[in-house]
């Protein structure tokens, strides 16, 4: 039986249209294995600093793709490295880690390895931010700042208590990759700063986009596969050693726009209209749907949702390219 095509309202803000269009997205990849080991802080110390040299190659291509394109119509709205930037705070927690030089880490071994035999999925990620960096339109690039920046400011947050505990981290030495300054202020960000921070860049993505639907439509499919190349990478963790895998499955949202967490505290709900579990004990006769499924089931359940029109693009192109942001949620 072939499916009813589902329309979206893109004429929504394209933050909104973010946080309702990968919410099962995000949940997939938060409930990986390797996701689940590092939130309880089981990864080996060794996988823990291969995993922050994998992010390091990451937000290094990305950040060098939004500096190459700072003043672009899209971008420049949510630019702001001196505020974002991960990069550097991952060089910094890895030379601490292994006791050398920033200067240096680059070259020891376990980078070099790492370089020498690359997990598939890092090489796909990477290639897929230069094959964006160098197109005639690298917009889609929010999709991926999107993922990585929010998620590091809401579920981020949570995980850095974890990380100092399981590897002995004193004084804020190595988890860097956490810390955030305010908004045109220094010092260390809190929570309050930090949920400020998320409300602006919401409120510039939407001014970024503005009322171009296409546009709003390619970065929501590609913050789809941001997620999907994410999830890759935790299940891309080696396991840990002494970790027992019977045990249940903790589910943080790692990545994307997550509720920041208020005090950190488990199974807890948030409220501002942005209901999120950030640890969610997962019953097994829980049952799991695709992507597509529940963008559907949401679509028809009210407008607080996704909002079932029977246009919402005009004109062949813009219906080819809704046709293919369908077809795409239909098949993952």
């Amino acid at each position: 039986m072939s499916k009813e095509p589902i329309y979206v309202d893109f004429s929504l803000p394209l933050a909104e249209l973010l946080r309702k269009g990968t919410a099962v997205a995000h949940e997939e990849a938060a409930k990986s294995q390797g996701a689940a080991w590092m939130v309880r802080g089981e990864l080996d110390r060794e996988e823990y600093i291969r995993f922050l040299m994998m992010l390091w190659h990451v937000y290094d291509t990305l950040e060098r793709g939004l500096e190459r394109h700072a003043s672009h119509p899209v971008l420049a709205f949510t630019y702001n490295p001196a505020l974002l930037s991960r990069a550097p705070a991952l060089s910094a927690d890895i030379a601490y880690f292994l006791q050398t030089n920033e200067a240096d880490w680059q070259n020891h071994p376990m980078h070099m390895e790492l370089l020498s035999n690359p997990p598939p999925v890092l090489s796909r990620y990477l290639d897929r931010l230069n094959t964006i960096a160098s197109s005639e339109d690298p917009s889609t690039l929010l999709s991926h700042a999107y993922v990585r920046y929010l998620g590091d400011l809401s579920g981020g947050q949570v995980i850095r208590s974890r990380v100092s505990k399981a590897y002995g981290l004193e004084g804020g030495s190595g988890v860097s990759f956490f810390e955030f300054k305010p908004l045109g202020g220094s010092g260390t960000a809190t929570i309050g700063d930090m949920k400020k921070i998320k409300e602006w860049y919401r409120e510039n993505m939407n001014s970024a986009a503005g009322d171009d639907q296409e546009l709003k439509a390619d970065i929501v499919e590609e913050a789809l596969i941001v997620f999907e190349l994410n999830g890759e990478l935790f299940a891309a963790l080696r396991p840990p050693s002494s970790a027992s895998l019977e045990s249940s499955v903790l589910s943080l949202p790692p990545l994307g726009d997550p509720v920041t967490p208020i005090d950190g505290s488990f199974n807890k709900l948030s409220g501002g209209g942005e209901s999120t579990v950030l640890y969610e004990e997962k019953k097994p006769a829980e049952k799991l749907y695709s992507v597509s499924a529940v963008i559907a089931v949401v679509a028809a359940m009210s407008l607080a949702h996704f909002v079932l029109v029977t246009g919402g693009f005009t004109g062949d192109r813009g219906m080819a390219k809704l046709e293919a942001l369908r077809r795409w949620l239909f098949t993952h």
